[in-house]
């Protein structure tokens, strides 16, 4: 079975990991009591959720070896989803794709619904 470090590395190489690292927000944590566990580290949450979204599992199913429990992994993904980072990461990519001539922009496509306008619409 593959180790933690090595899946983390395999599912969010340290390309990715660096542009993730230019738009997810600081979460610097001081707790006013002290003490608490140390924070799930965020490329360990980021390879769990990149594990759901392409193995089709549900969160319940994160397997241990990526560190941090399933609640965390999902309360993750859904402040980071909150805070707008998969689309920031997804105009990161892009624009460094782009940078490095590796955009073929005779194969793209754009996707629209028509919704039938009701009352005479606008």
């Amino acid at each position: 079975m593959l180790g933690m470090k090595s899946l983390a590395e395999r599912l969010v190489p340290y390309e990715l990991w660096e542009l993730f690292r230019r738009v997810v927000p600081d979460t610097t944590v001081v707790r006013p009591q002290g003490g608490g566990r140390r924070r799930a580290g965020d490329r360990e949450c980021l390879a769990a959720i990149v594990f759901v979204a392409t193995s089709g599992c549900t969160w319940r199913q994160v397997p241990p070896v990526f560190g941090p429990a399933w609640p965390t992994v999902y309360r993750r993904f859904a402040r980071w989803s909150a805070d707008r980072v998969w689309a920031r990461l997804h105009r990161v990519v892009l624009d460094e794709l782009g940078a490095q001539g590796e955009l073929d922009w005779s194969r793209f496509a754009i996707d629209s619904v028509s919704v039938r306008a009701l009352k005479g619409g606008c």
